[in-house]
């Protein structure tokens, strides 16, 4: 089916553009959202009738997604969430739990302009890339952490999936006379 983009859409093309898509595509998504219209000589038309009303209105969201982007350009979210001593989640963070840090912040963001392949399943520092417009896309950091305290060391650059970086304990050091006193067996056996 061949329509008539109102909005860039990337990996499709610009505004005004005439492509050809499939038509499930161009049903499910591009029609109903009002992103496209089918191309035929009414629409092209009504398209072109419309167009400066089309791009002032693309202009003004891109200008409000800029805005929002500049704000958010070089920050960090934290997300505390239990985990092994490997680093290895007990859960996992979507992209629910990244909007709704944002959101605690004071960014409106949707869940569909989060890029999220696979959703982050380890403690560390991780890029997400926000596509806030079709022109603007920004990468935010997220810092998964067990605790606030954890969080802060990562954002330092430490490490923190070996004992030893969690509990401040080398465990290849560690001894059995580490785990017990010798001195409480003697006690015990001159009290008796």
């Amino acid at each position: 089916m061949e329509v008539i983009l109102l909005e860039r859409i990337s990996k499709l093309g610009q505004m005004g553009e005439t492509v050809k898509v499939r038509d499930g595509f161009a049903r499910n998504y591009l029609l109903p959202l009002g992103k496209a219209l089918r191309a035929n000589e009414a629409n092209k038309k009504r398209f072109e009738a419309e167009r400066a009303t089309l791009e002032a209105r693309n202009l003004e969201r891109k200008s409000e997604a800029q805005k929002v982007a500049d704000k958010l350009d070089g920050k960090s979210f934290v997300i505390v969430r239990s985990a092994g001593e490997t680093g290895q989640l007990y859960g996992s963070v979507a992209a629910r739990d990244i909007i709704e840090a944002l959101a605690s912040e004071g960014f409106n963001v949707g869940r569909n302009q989060v890029e999220l392949n696979t959703p982050i399943k380890a403690i560390g520092l991780h890029k997400v890339v926000l596509h806030l417009h079709a022109e603007v896309e920004i990468s935010v950091q997220i810092n998964v952490a067990r605790s606030a305290d954890e969080a802060e060391r990562q954002a330092k650059g430490e490490t923190l999936t070996s004992a030893d970086a969690i509990y401040g304990v080398d465990e290849d050091a560690l001894k059995p006379e580490d785990f017990f006193d010798p001195e409480a067996d003697r006690e015990e056996s001159e009290e008796a």
